[in-house]
């Protein structure tokens, strides 16, 4: 221990040892030490040592350290003694102040240690294990050391972290700890990790991590929270930047609308701190990231829906025309609603009903454009009410209409100010910057909308008192020759560039004044210095215009004639050479990149980005237009006529196709509709039939028991009952199953005519078939089963006749005793009469009983009698079929037994003539053999003729 207490500043005899000295032995008690305290006091003595002598502790003990993390694991203490000491000679923050050179070593060394660290990619997964330490003393100094790892080699210990199992879930779960430091430090963990790689953002991200962020920013107060609030918005743009996927997975968690409390503000915006101002500057930013022009047009029109309906615009807005609010917050809120509104029509037309509270109301735009031509605000502020102004115009011609409108003599209103108004104003003050805004704005107005360009043609302005007023275009004119500023010139011919651009009618205007092409052609002509190249290079542009979209209306000023003035007075080479002076200014790529007009000092406002689009598009079509000779250019026009007829031919097509898509799409909804209505028809129409079935069944099952009931009270009633029921239903009745049987047996002698013609068919092919056959016996008893059968039926038809004649006597007699009946009643005839007449009529029904009983077993006789001709019918199809068979089979018998007569006959001649070769031989042959020869030979003979006689 007294070792110890001499590093540790305690006194020691004899000369103090020097640093690297005292290091080296520290190192040597770690390695060499069994005792897990004399460890950790040597790295505790490291630590303490480890910012002072930096190199040396890192040069001599990182290994000792690493070692230490992988085999005293089980002790909390001595490693976050090795994690610290680690930390400190990784680490570049300095506390005290140094200057350059030592801030740079120092970067370096940390740099260095960072490379022999992560030499061996083990080192960093085994700083990702120990972070699963819940003990407070391992896990702290483990963020810091991989944060510090992070901002030294960030790539390389990114890309170790990535395919490290588990590696991003484990730092994921430090923003779940509920100590708040390491929380913290876990937020600025994920900073350095998330930088630049889109892998692990995608990681990060799914791994909830956009709920969690939200829930701190929202625990911690949202834009009025700490430095805690700032550290999640950083990590939150990390995500999001230039992260398509996470773009999307944010919208489709529905975080946007999350982000709406945090723009709630007050009506006393005074005092912010600086840290409020810092979070609601992150949070414009991340809105502006959602919606960034350069994101995909869909993801950025879907997020900017979302961000209407949430109303996340409309609590923009209000910010935007609060009082008290910062002016970088204020500018910044500018530009986020100026692009979460660009191309979006619902939201550009939001903003167009925005108004002021002021009083009168005033429109936003107005509002915003009095700032933009007021010399007095500040710069960044103008710029981003310009960018507002571009996006709100952007692809939106109801909006330039709106504009241009205010500038037209019809609509001026001189009560209030208009946009057109502050516009024009801007364009003509003797600030160069809100001519060069205004004439930016004008432009924006203009673009891609040839209606608007010819109504902007209409507007007059009034010059001074006694002098007529004079046009837009030529007061922009006037303005340009009168040699103002290089910025204003600038804008102006920027404007005049885009409103003749593809406006034939303008150009012709322009050429109108013959003050214009003189001009231009000086000013191209002249060799200026370096300052007016620029504007050489625009005035050859508005020229070069001027001849493209030339349609030869004014004589002097042709295509061909402006082609021989360039040629004479500059030079086609010298032309073209100064409008290339556009495109290799420094400032014009600058102003190409992005739509937003972002200049470091007001004299670099020289280029839109919207104008530069304009340059690369008309640059080379007009260079080719100054070269070309006229025949060629007829020939183009020609070309150019076909290809107009052609396109008027494809666009007649397309309404065509068009009408006829619309049609069929209508009738295929026609036809489903027509087809749901007939599955419901046939629905209906099923359930229908089946009620109707079931009511039939219910029907016929009523009918049955009504039928039983009637025929169980006609047998339990009296004779007295009996006898008023003859009297006149059972009359009807009988009279009715009279005429039943009269038609019965029409029916049956007609039946019996065709069955007797078709017994005589089969009796004649019967006789045939017996005459040529030998089935001559079963023919005839089939004919004497024919024979018999047409008996019965000539015995039931006499049968028929018979119950006939009693049926019509029954009637008679039954007539006759209703009458007797009806008599006797009315003169009160004696008893004697009553019980005969009684007698009489329950014979008369007994009879009739019998007669439904005969007629039944009639019916039923000939059901069998018909049933029997079907039978003796198909019998003698069934014969004739047996009879073709049995032919057959005879002729295919007689075949076979010729074949085997001709094979025992060459088989007797073998055998003849091997017993003769036999006897030759001098064998003896028995005669018994030859005998059985010729008896078999005798007995085939006379099965060959059986079989001919069969």
């Amino acid at each position: 221990m007294n070792f110890f207490r001499g590093v540790m500043g305690g006194q020691a005899a004899g000369p103090q040892p020097s640093g690297a000295e005292t290091i080296q032995k520290l190192c040597d008690r770690v390695a060499s030490s069994t005792l897990l305290e004399d460890r950790r006091d040597a790295v505790r003595a490291l630590k303490s040592l480890s910012k002072k002598y930096r190199m040396e502790v890192g040069t001599q003990a990182m290994d000792h350290l690493i070692n230490i993390l992988q085999t005293d694991r089980s002790d909390s203490e001595i490693l976050g003694y090795a994690l610290d000491t680690l930390y400190n000679i990784i680490c570049n923050d300095e506390e005290e102040e140094q200057d350059e050179n030592a801030q740079k070593q120092a970067d370096d060394l940390g740099t260095q240690f960072t490379e022999k660290f992560i030499q061996d990619p083990e080192h960093v997964t085994l700083l990702l294990t120990l972070l699963e330490e819940f003990d407070f003393h391992v896990r702290w100094p483990g963020v810091k050391l991989l944060t510090a790892l992070l901002k030294n080699q960030g790539a390389q210990v990114q890309g170790i972290v990535l395919v490290s199992p588990m590696g991003v879930s484990r730092l994921m779960d430090l923003l779940a700890d509920s100590r708040e430091v390491i929380r913290n430090d876990g937020l600025l963990l994920l900073q350095q990790l998330t930088k630049g790689n889109a892998a692990i953002q995608k990681i990060v991200a799914f791994e909830n991590a956009f709920e969690r962020l939200l829930d701190i920013i929202t625990e911690e107060g949202s834009s009025d929270g700490g430095i805690v609030v700032e550290d999640c918005l950083l990590l939150l743009l990390n995500l999001l930047k230039n992260n398509s996927s996470n773009q999307n997975f944010f919208k489709e968690g529905s975080f946007i609308q999350r982000m709406k409390p945090w723009f709630e503000v007050g009506d006393d915006n005074s005092g912010w701190s600086a840290q409020k101002v810092t979070n609601l500057h992150l949070m414009l930013q991340l809105v502006r990231v959602m919606v960034s022009p350069v994101n995909s047009p869909g993801a950025t029109a879907s997020c900017q829906k979302s961000m209407y309906q949430c109303g996340l615009l409309q609590q923009l807005c209000t910010i935007l025309m609060a009082t008290g609010v910062p002016a970088d917050i204020l500018t910044e809120t500018i530009n986020t609603v100026s692009e979460v509104i660009r191309g979006s029509q619902v939201n550009q037309d939001y903003f167009a009903s925005v108004n002021a509270p002021s009083n009168p109301p005033r429109p936003a735009i107005v509002v915003l454009l009095m700032s933009m031509v007021n010399e007095r605000q500040p710069f960044v502020l103008r710029c981003a009410v310009l960018y507002c102004f571009q996006c709100f115009l952007y692809k939106n011609q109801k909006g330039q209409g709106e504009i241009v409108a205010t500038l037209l003599p019809s609509t001026i209103d001189a009560n209030s100010i208009s946009a057109g108004q502050l516009l024009c104003g801007g364009l003509f003050s003797a600030d160069s910057l809100s001519n060069w805004c205004a004439a930016v704005a004008l432009a924006h107005a203009l673009q891609d909308n040839l209606t608007q360009k010819e109504q902007l043609l209409r507007v007059q302005l009034a010059t001074s008192l006694g002098k007529p007023p004079v046009s837009l275009l030529q007061q922009c004119t006037n303005i340009l020759s009168q040699g103002s500023k290089v910025q204003t010139r600038v804008g102006l011919l920027m404007l005049l560039c885009t409103w003749i651009s593809n406006c034939p009618i303008a150009v012709t205007h322009f050429l109108h004044n013959q003050e214009n092409v003189p001009f231009l052609t000086a000013q191209i002509s002249e060799n200026l210095g370096e300052d007016e190249r620029l504007v050489q290079g625009l005035c050859a542009l508005l020229l070069g215009i001027c001849i493209y979209y030339n349609d030869n209306s004014l004589e002097n000023y042709t295509k061909e004639k402006l082609k021989q003035l360039i040629e004479k007075r500059i030079g086609k080479e010298n032309f073209v050479e100064k409008l290339g002076f556009i495109t290799k200014h420094e400032l014009y790529s600058r102003a190409a990149q992005k739509p937003q007009p972002v200049f470091p000092s007001p004299e670099q406002m020289l280029f839109d980005h919207e104008f530069t689009k304009l340059v690369k598009e008309l640059e080379g079509v007009i260079t080719k237009a100054v070269h070309k000779s006229s025949e060629e250019e007829k020939k183009e026009e020609e070309v150019k006529k076909t290809l107009e007829q052609h396109d008027n031919i494809v666009t007649q097509y397309k309404e065509l196709i068009r009408e006829q898509d619309a049609q069929i799409q209508e009738l295929k909804e026609q036809v489903a509709s027509m087809s749901s209505q007939n599955e419901q028809t046939q629905a209906t129409i099923t359930q229908q039939l089946a009620q109707i079935q079931q009511h039939k069944d219910q029907y016929n099952i009523l009918k049955l028991k009504l039928g039983k009931e009637n025929q169980s009270q006609s047998n339990s009633q009296g004779d007295g009952s009996q006898v008023n029921g003859l009297q006149t239903e059972e009359l009807t009745q009988l009279k009715e199953e009279m005429e039943e049987l009269r038609k019965q047996h029409t029916l049956l002698q007609t039946l019996l005519g065709d069955k007797d013609a078709l017994i005589n068919t089969l009796r004649s092919e019967v006789a045939q078939t017996a005459g040529s056959s030998a089935g001559g016996s079963e023919n005839a008893e089939l004919l004497k089963e024919l024979e018999a059968l047409r008996s019965q039926v000539q015995s039931q038809s006499a049968e028929i006749n018979q119950l006939k004649t009693e049926r019509q006597e029954l009637l008679r007699s039954s007539e006759t005793g209703s009458s007797d009946v009806a008599s006797t009643t009315d003169s009160s005839l004696d008893t004697a009469k009553m019980a005969e007449l009684e007698s009489r009529l329950t014979a008369l029904t007994a009879e009739t009983e019998r007669l439904k009983g005969e007629t039944k077993s009639l019916s039923e006789s000939r059901a069998d009698l018909e049933q029997q001709l079907a039978s003796a019918t198909s019998t003698a199809a069934i014969l004739q079929t047996e009879k073709a068979k049995l032919q057959t089979e005879v002729q295919e018998s007689k075949k076979e037994q010729d074949d085997l007569l001709m094979l025992l006959a060459d088989q007797d001649q073998k055998i003849h003539s091997l017993k003769q070769r036999l006897k030759d031989l001098g064998e003896t042959v028995e005669d018994e053999d030859d005998l059985d020869a010729r008896d078999q030979t005798d007995d085939d003979d006379e099965e060959e003729e059986d079989e001919d006689e069969d």
